[in-house]
């Protein structure tokens, strides 16, 4: 795991790694924490250490945000530092599922939410995919 502080013209922009294979094949980062106290967590899964960990809907959805929610330790927040977040899912019929899970990680922080059906992912055995955005509030 490591980070970097980005190019000369964003030094200010700290970018986390969670050392994941595709954020070097692809060139992203996990998180990016803007100057602001913005910090955007990328699109994560229920793969962890290469392997999809977790069948169900929601499990998959829990696992998903705790991927999450390691990039935002890794830049000193919490859950309860999220004000947004978005689930990606494969099959309308998971929403309850996964619905559950969001509820239950955020239930007294009320993030922005979204759902959105989508037409596939990387691998077929994954159903959900989430991001989470959170804020620093003052200054860091």
């Amino acid at each position: 795991m490591s980070e970097s502080a980005g190019s000369s013209t964003a030094a200010s922009v700290r970018r986390i790694s969670t050392g994941a294979p595709w954020e070097e094949k692809f060139g992203y980062s996990r998180a990016v924490e803007l100057p602001n106290g913005l910090v955007l967590v990328a699109g994560c899964t229920s793969v962890v250490n290469g392997q999809i960990s977790a069948g169900s809907p929601y499990e998959q959805a829990i696992t998903s945000f705790e991927v999450a929610f390691a990039a935002l330790e890794q830049a000193g927040l919490g859950h309860e530092d999220v004000v947004r977040t978005r689930m990606y899912l494969m099959h309308a019929r998971d929403v309850e599922d996964i619905g559950r899970a969001h509820k239950e990680l955020f239930d007294a922080v009320r993030p922005a939410a979204s759902m959105i059906i989508v037409s596939g992912f990387v691998d077929p055995s994954l159903v959900v995919e989430v991001e989470v955005e959170a804020y620093r509030g003052g200054t860091k």
